[in-house]
């Protein structure tokens, strides 16, 4: 049931923001499309300290884009936390610097938020920006978390990734929204507690919209709308950091969001398989990576009772998953496409 409301009566005021880091030569290559295709929003950067060419470069060539200088580059979740409070709009887009846009790509996801007000969030179909008939890693078309916390989504498990060929042309609802376009509405993102800060990047949307759920609001993908992301820009997969923030960040979204007693026996399974991933890397000669999952392991010890005080602010709902080990399924049953979980 469509539930309206008195946004219904007006359109929502939206606002896209960039997040950049030392990425002028994004800003080159994708600004064209994100001016081009937007004209129902206002745009902004948020720039995180950068030290590159990035201001003279906007303030040069695009002097109607609104520029907010964070201090310092605090990652994703602080890098969005500190520019969103100087934006006024009903509609917040947090968009990675590395996306294409395509034409009326905005039109499907206001129209979604005015009509119903329990949508907190939203999520276009994610392409990748090289082979453009396939999903991107980062997104898909739209998120899910086994009972281990193991992130898929609907277009890619683990490494695998399918070509789009309009099955997932709908609009239906996700757990989790990609950071790398995610729509959300302001009082929402103000109300459930903004971007954990602790996370520095990656698995912080996740967080979010565990939250948002939790709060009793839905999050939508929406196939009508359409981008193209790079990925890789800031981290690539080959870097060894992003294994210690992947794998750290979702045990601090396990022991923040999992409901009830199960988050000790969940914590412990999932850390046996992050050994065996571990071991992994070890026999695939990625020695780097497997000391990452260590050093997460280690971290998130240190950061446990903060993390396990934090379950105290936040409403909990017991069902977050619908696939009890896409570990299962994916190396064991070899389901390596989202229709067969």
């Amino acid at each position: 049931m469509t539930t309206t409301s008195p946004e219904s009566i007006r359109t929502l005021t939206t606002a896209v923001v960039i997040l950049n880091w030392n990425g002028v030569h994004l800003l080159e290559k994708f600004l064209p499309s994100v001016c081009k295709h937007s004209p129902q929003a206002s745009i902004y950067v948020a720039d995180n300290a950068s030290t590159d060419n990035s201001i003279p470069f906007l303030e040069q060539h695009y002097p109607d884009i609104k520029i907010i200088r964070n201090t310092e580059n605090g990652g994703y979740a602080k890098g969005y936390n500190d520019a969103l409070q100087h934006i006024d709009a009903d509609i917040y887009c947090l968009l990675n610097s590395d996306v294409e846009v395509t034409e009326n790509w905005l039109v499907p996801i206001i129209e979604r938020f005015q009509q119903n007000s329990k949508v907190a969030a939203i999520q276009p179909k994610i392409l990748d920006y090289k082979r453009k008939n396939y999903f991107e890693y980062a997104g898909a078309a739209g998120g899910y978390i086994d009972q281990l916390g193991y992130p898929y989504c609907r277009g890619r498990i683990f490494d695998t990734i399918e070509e789009d060929t309009g099955q997932y042309d709908d609009a239906v609802e996700i757990f989790w929204a990609s950071g790398a376009c995610l729509f959300i509405r302001k009082h929402i993102f103000e109300d459930v507690g903004k971007l954990d800060e602790a996370f520095f990047a990656h698995q912080e949307e996740i967080d979010l919209c565990w939250r948002i759920k939790n709060h009793g609001y839905s999050i939508f993908f929406d196939g009508n709308s359409h981008v193209y992301h790079l990925g890789g820009a800031t981290l690539s997969s080959m870097n060894p950091k992003k294994t210690y923030l992947n794998f750290r960040n979702s045990l601090f979204n396990l022991v923040k969001n999992c409901s009830g007693s199960k988050v000790i026996s969940v914590l412990f399974i999932r850390m046996l398989l992050d050994g065996l991933a571990a071991i992994q890397f070890v026999v695939s000669g990625k020695i780097q990576h497997a000391v990452a999952i260590l050093k997460a392991h280690f971290n998130f010890y240190l950061n446990f009772n903060t993390f396990r005080k934090k379950r105290k602010n936040f409403p909990i709902q017991k069902k977050y998953f619908t696939v009890s080990s896409v570990v299962w399924q994916y190396f064991i049953l070899k389901r390596k496409y989202y229709n067969q979980l």
